[in-house]
C-alpha cells in the first residue's frame, strides 16, 4: 500500500471512527525501514523519524511483538511467505484480534481480515 487512497472505504471509515480502537503492530515499522533501507520503499525518513509520535497522534496502541508470536509465524503453513505478514497472522490468531488488510491470503489462516 503506497498511500491512503488505496484504502477501501470501509478500512477510510474504520481508522477515521474516533470510537475504533486502533492496533498497530511493531512488525510495522520494522518492515517500513528494512525496505527503506533497502530502497523498495521511498521517501519513508520522516515517518521513521517520529514514527512514535505520528502513531499516537493518529491514535494507535502499539502491539508489541512476543517470542509466541514469533515462533507460531514460523510453523504456520506456507501459504503466504511474506515473514512480516506471517507474524501479523501469528499475532492476529493468538490475540484472536481482526487484521485490516486487502491481502486476500490472510484467509487461508483463518484470519479475521476486514477490508471490503
Amino acid at each position: 500500500m503506497r498511500s491512503p487512497a488505496e484504502l477501501s472505504s470501509r478500512a477510510r471509515n474504520i481508522l477515521a471512527d474516533p470510537r475504533a480502537e486502533l492496533l498497530l503492530s511493531m512488525i510495522v515499522p520494522w518492515e517500513i525501514a528494512i525496505k527503506s533501507g533497502t530502497g523498495k520503499l521511498k521517501n519513508s525518513e520522516e515517518i521513521l523519524a517520529d514514527f512514535e509520535g505520528l502513531t499516537a497522534a493518529a491514535g494507535f496502541q502499539v502491539l508489541e511483538t512476543s517470542i509466541k508470536h514469533a515462533i507460531q509465524s514460523g510453523l504456520l503453513p506456507l501459504h503466504h511467505k511474506d515473514p512480516f505478514d506471517r507474524l501479523l497472522i501469528a499475532q492476529s490468531l493468538d490475540l484472536n484480534i481482526p487484521v485490516l488488510s486487502g491481502d486476500e491470503c490472510f484467509d487461508r489462516y483463518g484470519v479475521k481480515r476486514v477490508w471490503r
